[in-house]
């Protein structure tokens, strides 16, 4: 789990998930900045807190050194994906909520669902961990860039997105203590994080507002 080039290029999962998400969601945050006219080192700023906000978090959480801090593969990651948000948003109009940076974030969120389960697997930490640290490690990025944005992060309002990364990790930890494979555990975790994301765009699907309860509360009292 060095993140290492080499490791990558092997097929290591934890490898493979975490340049993914790192490229991802870098792209992904900085077109949030773009959107928000911030010059390029603020681009640069935002796009890379939301690739390492969320794994930091998880390696300090299970207590080492975070990646970001070991390997100058993981900066350069965040930089390709900067780049490449800075590249498309000369050619591509409204880039933030573009099909390009939609489909990327569902990506990103599915391969750092994955990373952040496999870390909490190997760190022996129990089946609530695992789901924890899989979805801290997937929308913690996004939150932290919210911040810097100076606007509530969007995790914390109805759309399904956080949601979508429990039921990933939820998945890698059932097909684990099935006795399943790492490799298809962690395909099928960040399938279903990604498919159910995808999902929810197209069809919108919200979670339901404290006063969305209260509404189907009154209207059930009513109707009695």
């Amino acid at each position: 789990m060095t993140g290492g080039l080499g490791a990558t290029l092997f097929g290591d999962p934890f490898a493979v998930m975490n340049t993914v998400g790192l490229v991802a969601f870098a792209l992904v945050g900085s077109t949030k900045a773009v959107r928000e006219e911030f010059d390029l080192f603020g681009v640069a700023v935002v796009g890379l807190a939301m690739a390492f906000a969320g794994g930091v978090t998880r390696d300090l959480l299970v207590n080492r050194v975070p990646l970001a801090l070991q390997s100058p593969v993981e900066i350069a990651l965040g930089l390709v994906g900067v780049g490449l948000a800075v590249a498309l948003g000369v050619v591509l109009a409204d880039l933030d909520t573009h099909p390009i940076t939609l489909a990327a974030d569902a990506i990103g969120l599915a391969a750092f669902a994955t990373t952040g389960a496999i870390v909490a697997t190997e760190a022996g930490v129990s089946a609530f961990g695992v789901v924890a640290i899989a979805t801290i490690n997937a929308v913690g990025g996004g939150a932290f860039a919210d911040i810097l944005l100076d606007r509530a992060p969007f995790i914390l309002f109805d759309d399904f997105y956080a949601s979508c990364a429990v039921l990933g990790g939820v998945t890698y930890w059932a097909l684990v203590s099935l006795g399943g494979l790492g490799g298809v555990a962690a395909g099928a975790c960040a399938a279903v994080t990604a498919v159910t994301r995808l999902i929810a765009v197209a069809y919108g699907w919200e979670l339901p507002t404290a006063q969305w309860v209260a509404r189907l509360v009154d209207r059930v009292i009513g109707e009695r």
